[in-house]
């Protein structure tokens, strides 16, 4: 089975075109298993988390609205109910006590969908996938103030309960496929997965299939997005690059558009398939499939602000086409309310709605399983403590410094401010340190942090002592002591508060090094601008 389909084939492809099979795999795009399938479907895998926490999300707002829930309080008897089974040792713990976990994931399950439905995105009801190429969490606390939603690589590498390590995305499969064919053991399989390598306990469950989003979007009217540059099919054979949705498949065929994507440069109001084509795009983005995760979080953003502006709940068929776009597309764990959910979240607003990724450690196309994303399990510890209001920070415990002329730093700067590496880099210098500072990425935290590997706590001590009011935590994301510069300022005292001019690798005692990926990018709903 085929798990790296990530868009379809719009119905405005020749026919040429829409016979291609196949797929040229870019970063991270590897999957166990593949094969070839039948033409002119849907390509697997496609379905991202942004229909799928919009369904939440709207859900939520819909029911929380008096006039939704008084006129329309029986809708949820059409939603699919799934029972869950657990085994992970997160859910005794309970880490974060009364607040609400749950799983949000989507895969290309086309049994709900109707004739006219596939007929406009132009693919058929067979060939749908099981793996799970959405995976979001959606933490909400007890008092319900704030909502987080946590993205989840589909290539993240991760051990499966039962099965050793593999691709995130295998989980549901391989639970499916356990029990010949039961969803719930997939569901199950999943959650442990996830309750494993976070430590949360997973209240809740919910799937939202292939047509979720596209009838979420035409139901609200589309929204408005805004492209730093255009997006669009290829215009001749061979034409690939960023902007361009194209690329030769495995048979050396030419696609020129994998999505259908076909949007200008600034502002664009999109919906139905053009909604889809957005947050399904990989190819022609810098990024690739990462660029993809700040679209559907971005996509999000703009979907709850369209949903608490009012407009659509206020009018009467727009409210009726959202419910039953909502209750249509859903699966919903045995026991999750959507009334006590919405009560939860009924104060949320734009500005308390935030999006994040998981800490991640960069690749590894060499895995026994192909291409994969590396998640930093040592990160992953202190991310979730400060999700849940804990202190992320894991002190050194021996009393001793290292003395600097051995001690080796890695200084990366997630600020805003520029040249900031350089500056601190040159000041450690001066204290006896040596320095390596890899190349810049766009990554941006709060909080400025040394982060060390096991073994390295007197080396990471002996930093500190010259950067006073930087946190420590050790990392098995690293190599070598890390200091990560963030937005609140805290850096070497006679770094200056100006950055100067980039640091060349070829200076005294700085070597190349890559970036560490610890430190996820956090935004919130309020939050607009422009996205690649």
């Amino acid at each position: 089975m085929n798990s790296d389909f990530d868009g379809f084939r719009p119905s405005e492809l020749s026919p040429a075109e829409n016979g291609r099979r196949g797929l040229l795999r870019p970063k991270r795009s590897a999957r166990t298993g593949d094969s070839e399938r039948a033409a002119g479907s849907v390509r697997r895998g496609a379905l991202l988390g942004v229909q799928i926490v919009a369904a939440v999300l709207s859900l939520t707002v819909l029911v929380g609205s008096g006039i939704a829930w008084a006129t329309y309080r029986n809708f949820t008897a059409d939603i699919r109910r799934v029972e869950i089974s657990t085994h992970s040792t997160a859910a005794a713990k309970n880490i974060d006590g009364s607040a609400e976990n749950i799983l949000i994931v989507g895969n290309d399950d086309r049994d709900t969908a109707t004739d006219a439905e596939l007929a406009q995105l132009g693919t058929t009801r067979d060939g749908g996938s099981y793996n799970t190429d959405t995976m979001m969490l959606l933490h909400v606390p007890a008092d319900g103030s704030k909502a987080t939603v946590i993205s989840f690589p589909r290539d993240s590498y991760v051990t499966i309960p039962g099965h050793g390590k593999n691709k995130l995305n295998s989980a549901y499969v391989d639970g499916v496929a356990d029990s010949h064919g039961n969803k719930a053991a997939g569901a199950s399989l999943l959650t442990d997965t996830l309750e494993n390598l976070t430590g949360l306990n997973i209240d809740h469950f919910v799937q939202v299939d292939l047509l979720g989003f596209y009838r979420i979007s035409n139901a609200i009217g589309g929204v408005t997005v805004c492209l730093n540059s255009a997006m669009r099919p290829a215009t001749y054979t061979g034409q690939i690059g960023n902007g361009f949705d194209s690329g030769y498949e495995a048979d050396g065929s030419f696609v020129r558009s994998y999505s259908g994507i076909d949007l200008k440069k600034g502002d664009n109001v999109i919906r139905g398939t053009q909604a889809l084509a957005f947050v399904r795009q990989r190819h022609g983005l810098p990024a690739g499939d990462l660029d993809r995760i700040k679209r559907q979080q971005y996509f999000l953003s703009a979907v709850f602000r369209k949903l608490t502006s009012g407009g659509t709940l206020l009018n009467p068929f727009k409210l009726q086409h959202l419910l039953n776009a909502v209750t249509s597309s859903l699966t919903m764990d045995q026991s999750l309310d959507p009334a006590k959910l919405a009560q939860q979240m009924q104060n949320l607003s734009a500005g308390n709605v935030t999006f994040t990724t998981i800490p991640l450690a960069g690749e590894d196309p060499n895995s026994p399983v192909g291409d994969v994303v590396l998640v930093n399990t040592a990160a992953v510890p202190g991310f979730i403590s400060s999700l849940i209001g804990g202190q992320p920070a894991k002190a050194p415990q021996s009393p001793t410094t290292a003395d600097p002329k051995t001690v080796t730093v890695t200084v990366v700067n997630d600020s805003d401010s520029l040249g900031r590496e350089s500056a601190n880099a040159a000041a450690l210098r001066k204290l006896g340190f040596k320095t390596t500072v890899p190349p810049a990425t766009t990554d941006v935290v709060q909080k400025t942090t040394i982060e060390y590997p096991p073994g390295a706590d007197t080396a990471a001590r002996a930093v500190a002592k010259v950067v006073p009011g930087a946190a420590l935590s050790q990392s098995d994301g690293v190599s070598a002591v890390t200091l990560v510069l963030g937005n609140d300022g805290v850096q070497v005292p006679s770094a200056g508060s100006s950055g100067g001019s980039s640091d060349s690798s070829s200076a005294t005692g700085q070597s190349s090094a890559p970036a560490s990926a610890s430190h996820p990018v956090t935004t919130n709903a309020a939050q607009a601008g422009c996205i690649n």
